[in-house]
């Protein structure tokens, strides 16, 4: 959106602010993006005349004169959110206030090995754009988390996704999309909700747990999100923790995901079932035991279940000990899809934490399951956006 999108970069900071703040005075704005208050006033009259913001009328005073109260106008504009794994996509259209403007909408992509994979995202993209009856000017981005080694400046996905050579990934989507793209890697993105829109308004301190088709991890470090040194921290899946253990998708043998990713849980639900003579609750279907269903049991109290989710559990567990000697996390949180199981990871996590830890380490680590949901990646998505605000301008080509 030309208004929207050519903001000098103070007025960007002043609609970010205003985005996780929602309704906030000229006061707290001003103490938020470290701007005097005459200029942060300045910058709110121009943009409640560009229709971007509206002053709501009189907030609660701490002493002294009631102050103004001001926020963004919710339907200005709108975000573009892509939560893709290995196997689903997901994706939604939220306004400025965070707010789901179309249904999500969900469909299956595997990524391994399949060249068609980036076409298809593009396909449905657009189709969704096509049915969701907002003008295509008012779309600032669309925000993609993906899994993969990504480079976020660059756009690049190192392992899924392909586009042509001395193409980037981001250079493509956008030249097909007509809008500008911010790519990600999913569990940065899960990582970046969290930080917002959830415990990261309570601890500074946070390792985000992506339990998923793989085990991933964001890092938030001193209230900000830490990738490394080159953007690909956070490989928590790959940890080596099983000497001759199974092959990982990576390559290598015995990573944590291959003992307790929601892929290792089907796979071991569906040898034991195949191999046993005593029929159980979990059923075979279409060849394999989904996870969802092993989830759906476990919470009735199926044996089998539980003690599936118990084992990954205690993996998992081993993982977050050297997590905690190397860290020293406030908070262990735990998000994803996985996390449908709920509490029934909690116990076998911290068993193996006790067991594995250092007690004058763990002592000060709690363990957490997030309250944002199966749509904690999406939040994060349009969130990612609006930290990428200030790089993102009009894109002058067509979609074609």
């Amino acid at each position: 959106m030309k208004n929207f999108l050519s903001l000098s970069i103070k007025n960007k900071e002043i609609v970010k602010s205003l985005y996780y703040g929602k309704t906030m005075s000229c006061a707290a704005i001003s103490a938020d993006v470290s701007l005097s208050i005459p200029s942060v006033q300045k910058a709110l009259n121009e943009l409640v005349e560009a229709g971007i913001v509206s002053e709501n009328g009189i907030g609660a005073s701490s002493g002294g004169r009631r102050p103004a109260t001001y926020s963004l106008i919710a339907d200005v504009c709108y975000i573009l959110s892509v939560a893709m794994d290995r196997f689903n996509t997901r994706m939604v259209v939220s306004d400025l206030h965070g707010n789901f403007r179309t249904p999500v909408r969900e469909f299956s992509l595997a990524l391994y090995q399949n060249p068609d994979s980036t076409v298809f995202l593009i396909e449905q993209i657009k189709q969704l754009l096509n049915d969701c009856g907002i003008e295509a000017s008012k779309i600032i981005a669309a925000g993609i988390g993906m899994p993969g080694f990504i480079d976020e400046d660059r756009g690049i996905n190192f392992n899924y996704l392909p586009v042509a050579e001395g193409q980037t990934l981001k250079g493509y989507m956008e030249s097909r999309l007509g809008l500008p793209v911010v790519l990600f890697n999913d569990s940065n993105a899960v990582a970046q909700a969290e930080l917002k829109f959830g415990l990261g308004k309570t601890y500074t301190d946070m390792m985000v747990i992506n339990m998923g088709w793989g085990i991933g991890l964001g890092m938030i470090l001193n209230g900000k999100m830490y990738n490394g040194s080159s953007g690909l921290a956070g490989e928590f899946s790959h940890i080596p923790l099983v000497p001759n253990g199974k092959l990982c998708t990576c390559g290598k043998h015995g990573c944590l995901e291959t003992v307790a990713s929601m892929i290792a849980i089907e796979q071991k639900a569906t040898e034991i079932v195949t191999g046993s003579n005593t029929p159980g609750n979990l059923v075979i279907e279409d060849g394999q035991i989904g996870i969802k269903q092993v989830f759906d049991e476990a919470k009735k109290g199926d044996p089998l279940s539980i003690r599936l989710i118990s084992e990954a559990g205690y993996y998992i567990g081993q993982g977050l000990s050297i997590l905690i000697h190397i860290m020293n996390p406030q908070v262990i949180v735990l998000s994803g899809i996985g996390v449908e199981a709920g509490k029934l990871w909690l116990a076998p996590i911290q068993q193996a934490i006790n067991e594995h830890s250092i007690p004058r380490l763990s002592s000060f680590t709690g363990l957490l399951l997030s309250n944002l949901g199966a749509d904690a990646e999406l939040i994060g998505a349009a969130s990612f956006v609006m930290e990428h605000i200030n790089k993102i301008t009009s894109l002058q080509n067509k979609p074609n």
